[in-house]
């Protein structure tokens, strides 16, 4: 492994102060400061505000002219269309991010988010698909929202018209989670106004955009991978041969996520892309049972799985934690969130173990982000 894969593992530490939340969200606000600098300059500089004070010199050093960094008062301003749009923000590392996305290298620093977060405790599916659907792929999502969300899954989605739309207002009432590709507070497009406020009063809508930002077309590409990092697995309703709905297939897989798909007629366009995923190895889908029996544990099983440890209940750790991570490793490679889940534990606590036993030649990685033991 390269140092720059071993330090990732390393658990970034979230702010715990205002003081510190501001400067966190002034780094990432800065010029050419994405999710994977931004944590870089945690490791290399230990706060973000000693980051902040070194960014002008780094950029000179790069080359960059005039560079300065994201003024205060834009900070202000976001910070008070937050508490406008009564928004939350989550920080990677805080006992509210979603565990599920604390350990993808791109993982978002911050998120905005409205409505109820503790739902992003629950066991969830992402449905993503055309936003031209037809009538029987727009039926298809609806039903197969409505029998995941009676089987205890919360239903992931983008708020985009088409299949987003009926995967989200099926899910209304047994939860679902919007991932917007512009500010939280930005409805896109203004004919879900309506849907976004039910949301936001019976689930959640997320965003690593500043709030105010309408979404851009760059923009979309990097909220799908939240949708898709959110979810035990992601199922394609309807997709052409190229969309962004692919995208999100393609973030699943690399996030060692399952990927199935819904197949079509092959005259039929929309189709298309959930054929080709198919062919490649994509689960099928015509049914919520098969998205269930494609998933490594039952509903029940996912529901204790992220119940919160009981405050009895004390962190393993040391050699306790090596053996439990062994104990529950096999020849058959496992998600590693997966694994974190089945212990019980924080990422931040099975991380530096797993690099301890990745060392020591005793377990190895695959594709996808999976593990098992060495052979």
């Amino acid at each position: 492994m390269t140092e720059e894969q071993l330090s990732s593992y390393h658990p970034t530490l979230p702010p715990t102060t205002e003081e510190d939340r501001f400067s966190w969200l002034r780094l990432l606000r800065s010029r050419k400061v994405g999710p994977a600098t931004f944590r870089r300059l945690l490791r290399e500089h230990g706060s973000a505000q000693n980051a902040l004070a070194a960014l002008p010199e780094m950029a000179r050093a790069a080359g960059i002219e005039g560079y300065e960094i994201c003024p205060p008062g834009v900070i202000e301003a976001e910070l008070k269309a937050a508490r406008a749009a009564n928004a939350q923000l989550l920080c990677l590392g805080s006992a509210d991010f979603p565990n599920q996305l604390s350990d993808l290298s791109d993982a978002p620093p911050m998120l905005w988010a409205i409505g109820d977060v503790s739902i992003l405790r629950k066991p969830s599916i992402a449905m993503v698909g055309a936003r031209n659907c037809s009538s029987l792929g727009a039926r298809m999502a609806r039903g197969l929202a409505t029998d995941l969300g009676k089987q205890g899954f919360v239903v992931v989605s983008g708020l985009a018209r088409g299949i987003d739309t009926s995967a989200h207002l099926a899910a209304l009432s047994t939860g679902t989670v919007a991932v917007m590709a512009g500010g939280v507070d930005v409805i896109y497009p203004a004919e879900n106004t309506d849907l976004a406020r039910d949301i936001a009063q019976s689930g959640l809508r997320l965003s690593e955009q500043p709030m105010g930002i309408n979404p851009q077309a760059r923009h979309f590409p990097r909220r799908n991978r939240i949708i898709s990092g959110l979810a035990q697995a992601v199922v394609v309703v309807e997709a052409a041969a190229k969309s962004g709905s692919l995208i999100t297939a393609r973030d699943a897989l690399d996030q060692g996520r399952e990927v199935l798909a819904v197949p079509g007629h092959p005259f039929d366009a929309r189709a298309a892309g959930c054929n080709l995923l198919i062919r490649d190895g994509a689960t099928l889908v015509r049914s919520a049972d098969d998205v269930i029996e494609a998933l490594p544990q039952q509903p029940a099983d996912l529901l204790d799985a992220v119940e919160p440890a009981k405050p009895s209940q004390p962190a393993l750790s040391g050699a306790a934690l090596h053996r439990e991570i062994l104990s529950r490793l096999g020849p058959s490679p496992i998600a590693e969130d997966q694994l974190i889940r089945d212990i019980a534990a924080t990422a931040g606590e099975v991380g530096p173990a797993l690099v301890d036993l990745e060392l020591d030649g005793q377990i190895q990685r695959q594709p996808g982000g999976l593990l098992s033991l060495t052979a």
